[in-house]
């Protein structure tokens, strides 16, 4: 069998895709631009194909190089799940966790999850990052993060998941503006452009305008705001309503508020959460115990 490519090698090829310069790439593998440079030459000899094609200034990715970088980027990935593996001795619930969560759900449960593992599993390390599901889904994929908690339903990209349970809607505005408004709310009883959203970047928009049933697009503000905190201040000053996740209101978001939670319009005016993995992970049983865990944390469980 001819000498197999090395994972060191394989790591220079990702940080240059990464970074598209030789010079910063090398900085991220701590190593001199020759080095790195030598590296990604040696992996073409072995593999028997050009990686790159360069000249005296630039240099881009060959069709089969930019194959090569996502199978490299699997086969990375799957080394660092047999390390963290082997690290634990198999053990499910003990050693790092990177896990990741979107900045609807990240405020309201994460503190609460943290204490109970803390608590029922102090060796296992939960290492948390807070972003975007685009961002947090392209980390998963890079190998970056072990699992993320999103809202859905949502494109996984490939990847799997446990549906672990609902987050009902609530529509939220001023008390004044509810005094004279019966449940569930009709939006022709509201004023045009008097319901306010987040920005397109949350997936917390599509779903309430989806799960809500808002058609009507007149009733919707053009201003958008960065936070469901943000949008609890407009509501509050009697500018209009908006969708807030009952998770929010359980953990207090409308505390020293005029603010009414009612029931908004729709069969379904709810967000299913869900914890997602790799498909390639060897981490399932740990990340079912996490579902069970998180499923408990939830307004509605629906984890089986």
């Amino acid at each position: 069998m001819s000498k197999l490519p090395s994972l060191k090698n394989l790591s220079y090829l990702l940080a240059l895709h990464e970074h598209q310069n030789f010079n910063r790439a090398a900085q991220a593998c701590h190593v001199s631009q020759s080095t790195l440079s030598s590296g990604i030459q040696n992996l073409e000899e072995q593999l028997g194909c050009q990686l790159i094609e360069r000249d005296h200034k630039s240099f881009l990715f060959t069709g089969i190089g930019e194959e090569i970088v996502q199978q490299a980027r699997s086969i990375i990935t799957e080394t660092e799940d047999l390390l963290h593996f082997a690290q634990s001795q198999g053990k499910t619930m003990e050693g790092p966790l990177r896990l990741g969560c979107i900045p609807t759900i990240a405020p309201f449960l994460l503190g609460d999850l943290s204490k109970v593992v803390k608590k029922q599993h102090p060796n296992l390390h939960l290492q948390i990052r807070e972003d975007t599901t685009a961002s947090l889904l392209n980390l998963l994929r890079n190998g970056d993060l072990d699992v993320l908690i999103l809202a859905l339903p949502m494109d996984l990209q490939g990847n799997q998941s446990y549906l672990l349970g609902k987050d009902p809607f609530k529509l939220v505005m001023h008390k004044s503006l509810a005094e004279n408004l019966s449940e569930p709310v009709e939006y022709n009883a509201l004023p045009d452009q008097s319901i306010f959203l987040l920005e397109k970047e949350h997936c917390l928009t599509g779903h309430a305008v989806s799960a809500c049933e808002l058609a009507d697009s007149s009733k919707i503000n053009p201003f958008t705001a960065t936070s469901l905190h943000s949008l609890v201040q407009m509501a509050d000053a009697g500018l209009g309503a908006t969708f807030i996740p009952q998770m929010a209101v359980d953990r207090g978001i409308l505390n020293g508020t005029d603010l009414v939670a009612l029931q908004p319009k729709g069969q379904q005016a709810a967000r299913d959460i869900g914890l997602v993995y790799r498909p390639t992970t060897n981490r399932r049983q740990t990340f079912r115990k996490l579902a069970e865990i998180i499923a408990n944390l939830l307004p509605e469980r629906t984890l089986q």
